[in-house]
């Protein structure tokens, strides 16, 4: 049987209806840029999102950007951030003027670990960066409690961990800012790229809004210099017809997650992903370990399953960071971890038969 790394086109089958409405609305109303679409997902993802605020625009990536600008993040600051995730977090951090500071991950959730963001403050530290990795939310209890004691900003990287909670809290909702993609394969994804930043903070959502429409609220009033970064309004249509599905889809991966945790849970050196107390993980990826990583990646594709390695370098190993001078002893965790880490088949739609068949072959491995 052959298994899908994830399959958007199932997916669309399932609401093929509401789609097309929503574009031919769109196209109706030719509202391809900014507009009541636009508006209105806004508003929605806003109340999903458990904030009074959302910013939407052009991909996650320039969501990132737009909270630090925003911040007023300037050259000589220093912005502290996992040392495994994609290279978007750390980018940002660099384009928005700051110099970046790479953590080790925690060694059990793939997380920031909060000791390691102590140890790395300096009095050019500005704020703290954590990302919610594969769908786990970060110990932010804990990140919280750093960045109160050295008046620090927060801005979560939520673009894996749409609807996960900390404590029943929201993620997203702790910090001052924080950043979702909707990047097609998302637990929320656009047919295209889309992003947005939420917030409850109203001045700085204005001065997020206008960053992303040339500096300012009223075309020609331009108040700032600022980038152009809109959502269209075809996608804002196809994100809020997807949106009502969202919860269902989340507790569809938690269930196919806990089959794959009852499967390969005790099979020798398979970690399954460690869930930490009072965290709900949305599994955005279900990421396991194994010392043989790449020939159990081979013999699963030999077999027709499909896998990926989400990420196979840690960001401070990366070529764009070299500059930095890092050493692998510094990141034990991270650096484990991008040799081990393997991403099994998931996604809302997944069988139980397309499950069993990847147990049963990670089993006979």
């Amino acid at each position: 049987m052959a298994v899908p790394f994830a399959d958007l086109h199932l997916q669309h089958q399932t609401i093929k209806s509401e789609i097309d409405a929503a574009i031919a609305g769109v196209i109706g109303d030719s509202a391809f840029i900014r507009g009541s679409y636009v508006d209105a997902f806004e508003r929605e993802f806003a109340e999903a999102a458990e904030v009074k605020h959302c910013v939407s625009c052009a991909n996650g990536t320039d969501a990132l950007y737009l909270a630090m600008k925003a911040l007023k993040v300037k050259p000589g600051d220093e912005v502290i951030t996992t040392a495994h995730s994609w290279i978007s977090t750390a980018a940002m951090i660099t384009h928005a003027g700051a110099s970046v500071v790479f953590c080790d991950t925690d060694g059990a959730t793939f997380t920031i670990d909060p000791a390691a963001i102590e140890a790395a403050i300096t009095p050019r530290t500005v704020g703290i960066i954590p990302v919610h990795l594969y769908g786990q939310p970060a110990d932010m209890d804990a990140i919280m409690a750093i960045a109160a004691r050295h008046k620090l900003w927060v801005i979560e990287d939520c673009a894996q961990a749409h609807l996960a909670r900390y404590k029943g809290q929201m993620v997203g909702t702790f910090g001052a800012a924080a950043t979702y993609s909707f990047y097609p394969g998302k637990n929320l994804g656009a047919m295209g790229d889309a992003g947005a930043v939420v917030t409850n903070d109203g001045a700085l959502a204005e001065h997020m809004t206008m960053l992303a429409r040339h500096g300012g609220l009223v075309k020609h009033q331009h108040q700032i210099e600022g980038i152009n970064s809109r959502l269209d309004g075809l996608q804002a249509a196809i994100l809020s017809a997807k949106l009502p599905h969202l919860a269902a889809w989340t507790e569809a991966r938690q269930a196919a997650a806990k089959v794959y945790d009852a499967g390969l849970g005790q099979i020798e050196d398979i970690m399954v992903p460690a869930v930490a107390p009072k965290r709900s993980h949305v599994y955005h990826l279900y990421t396991i370990r194994h010392p043989r990583r790449d020939a159990l990646a081979a013999h699963l594709k030999a077999n027709g399953v499909q896998t990926a390695i989400n990420y196979p370098t840690a960001l401070p190993f990366l070529a764009a960071y070299q500059r930095l001078g890092y050493r692998t002893e510094q990141f034990p965790n991270a650096s484990r971890d991008q040799g081990q880490i393997l991403s099994l088949p998931m996604f809302a739609e997944i069988t139980r038969a397309q499950q069993d068949e990847v147990i049963d072959l990670v089993r006979k491995f």
